[in-house]
């Protein structure tokens, strides 16, 4: 069935753990020839007059699956609304602000809906197409006064189509069979019937409509591509391969000239992850006669876009349009060892690629929103983009929560149509200290870990201990711990439980409940004694079952949960610096234990030696899913997982880190390894934060930006004596193991270190 959504959308959701939706008046509108197959596209047309122009006038769009909306003939919104599944029953809908659109007289709006029509790993399928628009300014809602087509130029196409994760599918379009001149104000209209009513907005197979969380999408138009220069006249049969600046999200634009009826078609180099025959989207476009325009709107990624073109075709210009997250790269890190700044550029690069509807683990074979990535991808973030970037980590936890089962149990990727399986340790990672924890540390949002603090609650009764005070074996759906060999599972969900349990306690204790708190404190004593009883060799930390060498990834847990003492450094060091079994997405978790133990310099060398082939030998501005020395491939060219790496040389290296909520309060810790330049810095909802730190032979220089309402704690190793800022002596506010502390309030400082 083709159904045509239109959705507006503009700012922020509160999911159910969602506030209740306002009313709506509008109904739930068809093309007469009601169809729900998959990928079908509708058009979508009002005419309305406008006596007085109103200053502002919020516009609510609802559809199944995605929309694009012309007012006046003119672009309002590309691509709106978002993948489905706020719960496993709601839809999301979109609010956008159309009064500058409008004008004196008669206004046209325009809506094309496409209605994907089959579930993914991050969409749930409603079984009905359809459009919602409601705008109380100009008394405008959706019923049948709205003309409606089946837009049957929207074709399927033969082998190959996009795998079974994906729930978009390959668009091709015949220009021969309509156009979009059907947009246009003076456009007279063929085919358009009175649209029909298939119930109201907030009705079943939709149900409750919930506002959008996170920001439209960022367009950054139609832009030429690197080699533009280099792209032929016309058309010999053979692939046109067009460079882009870096990899991107990307809908392909062509201006040609052509006789009728040939075929064109349009990938990216992510189409076919990497020769494994697990299809991403590609489009096809087929020509009428003459001059024509076309732009394929459903988005691509890669860092090449490839036309076949036959013979016979002119070529007036091939062109992209950049479409993405609406966040801006406010962060930074340089320091004087160019792999460390490449590496972090990557990371971030990697980051963005992988944030649309949700949080992805790559952008070509799944657009999924598994939370072991999440927690790798919130983390960086905060240090590399700005702070409307923590919006789709705020839906991703409320989604999270809302799709929880009845028996207490949460699972991920979701929103879902076509999965259902329980990985715990990913589970255990997304509402502990690193996930749910880590999101309020640096964005003070009390509300939302209010919201799904009952949830984690669930969660954690589902886990039950054994007689010795570990962990009883769960299996969940997924038994998994991580890619590679040798994986110590069930030592790495203890230690997950752990940081677990930690950011629950954080959490209860931020909403008074004590009772609970003091609960959870007495437990995590309990279990961190029988964790180092049974689990403890006296080399390291392995479970009894296990029977391969000792697994890097649970000792670097042990250390990052705190279950390891002091008194166990050098034994795990000794092992982390044989072991390296942790994939890329672990690994984030063994370089963070070295600069906690204090071993900066070996975390740096060990850095560099496993990011050695993703960064001095891959041709990608992105960073692979694997390292490429255990798996027999490097997986992805765009993984999220993968860019651990740059929290640790902002939050580590640099020494940045928040102490209280949404950074009222932050340390800086520099652990410089040999480096002898680093700086970092960031927006963050406190403001810009800062610093710049250059060695010297008596100490060190360091510049910092410290927010106004806010304040900074510097951590210097006690070695050195004198402390100026801004050539005023500092007086030492107490020690902390081999540092000595300094504390300055809001502004910026020029540091001298001897």
């Amino acid at each position: 069935m083709k159904k045509v959504t239109i959705i507006i959308c503009y700012f922020f959701i509160c999911l159910p753990v969602f506030a209740q939706s306002e009313t709506w008046k509008a109904k739930r509108i068809t093309h007469e020839e009601s169809q729900n197959e998959s990928n079908t596209w509708m058009n979508f047309r009002k005419e309305i007059e406008v006596s007085a122009l109103p200053q502002t006038a919020l516009t609510k769009i609802a559809c199944d699956s995605k929309y694009w909306m012309w007012i006046n003939g003119e672009l309002a919104v590309f691509e709106g609304l978002l993948k489905r599944g706020p719960t496993p029953d709601d839809t999301y809908y979109d609010e956008v602000e159309i009064a500058p659109f409008l004008r004196k007289g008669k206004n046209t709006i325009a809506i094309l809906v496409w209605y994907f029509g089959k579930d993914g790993f991050s969409h749930n399928s409603s079984g009905q197409a359809g459009l919602a628009f409601q705008c109380d300014a100009l008394n405008l809602i959706s019923d049948t006064g709205w003309t409606s087509k089946l837009n049957r130029a929207f074709e399927k196409t033969n082998w190959e189509n996009p795998n079974y994760r994906l729930s978009e599918s390959n668009i091709r379009f015949n220009a021969q069979t309509d156009d979009f001149d059907w947009i246009k104000p003076e456009t007279e209209l063929k085919g358009f019937r009175p649209a029909g009513i298939i119930g109201d907005a907030e009705s079943a197979p939709w149900n409750r409509l919930v506002k959008r969380p996170i920001p439209l999408f960022k367009d950054y138009g139609i832009r030429e591509y690197e080699n533009a220069a280099e792209i032929p006249a016309e058309g010999s049969g053979n692939w046109i391969v067009c460079q882009l600046p870096y990899n991107c999200h990307i809908t392909p634009v062509l201006d040609i000239e052509a006789p009728e009826n040939l075929t064109i078609k349009i990938q990216t180099d992510n189409f076919d992850y990497m020769g494994l025959n697990v299809a991403s989207v590609r489009a096809e476009y087929v020509t009428k006669k003459g001059r024509q325009y076309y732009e394929s709107l459903g988005w691509m990624n890669g860092h090449i876009v490839k036309y076949l073109i036959p013979e016979g075709v002119k070529i007036k210009s091939l062109k992209y349009r950049e479409t993405g997250y609406n966040c801006e790269f406010t962060g930074h890190f340089n320091c004087n060892d160019g792999f460390y700044s490449k590496l972090w550029q990557m990371a971030t690069r990697t980051l963005y690629v992988t944030m649309r509807d949700t949080y992805m683990d790559c952008p070509d074979r799944e657009r999924a929103q598994w939370w072991g990535d999440i927690v790798n991808e919130s983390g960086e973030s905060f240090y590399a983009l700005s702070p409307s970037s923590a919006d789709i980590t705020k839906k991703g936890m409320l989604e999270l929560i809302n799709w929880q089962r009845k028996d207490g149990t949460i699972y991920s990727p979701i929103p879902e149509g076509n999965w259902n399986r329980e990985l715990p340790g990913q589970m255990l990672a997304a509402v502990g200290y690193y996930g749910f924890w880590n999101y309020y540390l640096n964005t003070g949002d009390k509300e939302t870990i209010e919201k799904v603090y009952d949830g984690v609650k669930r969660y954690l009764d589902v886990w039950k201990l054994k007689a010795d005070g570990t962990l009883v074996e769960r299996y969940g759906g997924w038994y998994w711990g991580d890619w590679g060999i040798k994986i110590d599972k069930q030592l790495l969900y203890n230690a997950w439980y752990y940081i677990a349990l930690k950011g629950f306690y954080y959490m209860s204790e931020l909403l008074n409940e004590k009772d609970e708190a003091d609960k959870i404190l007495k437990e995590m004593d309990a279990f961190k004694t029988a964790f180092n009883r049974v689990f403890w060799d006296g080399k390291g930390y392995r479970t009894k079952e296990y029977e391969g060498s000792y697994d890097d990834r649970a000792q670097a847990l042990a250390v990052v949960s705190g279950l390891a003492g002091r008194d166990k450094y050098q034994r795990i060091l000794d092992v982390l610096k044989t072991s390296y079994l942790a994939s890329a997405y672990m690994e984030k978790y063994v370089l963070e234990a070295l600069f906690i133990m204090g071993e900066d310099k070996f975390g740096l060398e060990r850095m560099k030696k496993r990011y050695d082939k993703v960064v001095n030998e891959s041709p990608f501005t992105t960073l692979y899913e694997h390292f490429g020395d255990t798996m027999p491939d490097f997986g992805t060219n765009n993984h999220a997982w993968s860019g651990g790496g740059l929290t640790i040389l902002s939050q580590y290296v640099c020494g940045l880190a928040p102490l209280e909520p949404a950074w009222r309060k932050f340390m800086v810790k520099p652990q410089m390894g040999n480096l002898e330049y680093v700086e970092t810095g960031n927006e963050t909802v406190a403001g810009n934060i800062s610093v710049k730190i250059v060695k010297n032979r008596s100490g060190m220089n360091m510049e910092l930006m410290v927010p106004e309402n806010s304040s900074a704690v510097i951590y210097l190793p006690s070695k050195y004596k004198k402390v100026t800022a801004n050539g005023k002596s500092l007086l030492s506010e107490g020690k902390s193991d081999n540092y000595t502390l300094y504390h300055l309030d809001g502004g910026e400082y020029k540091i001298t270190v001897q």
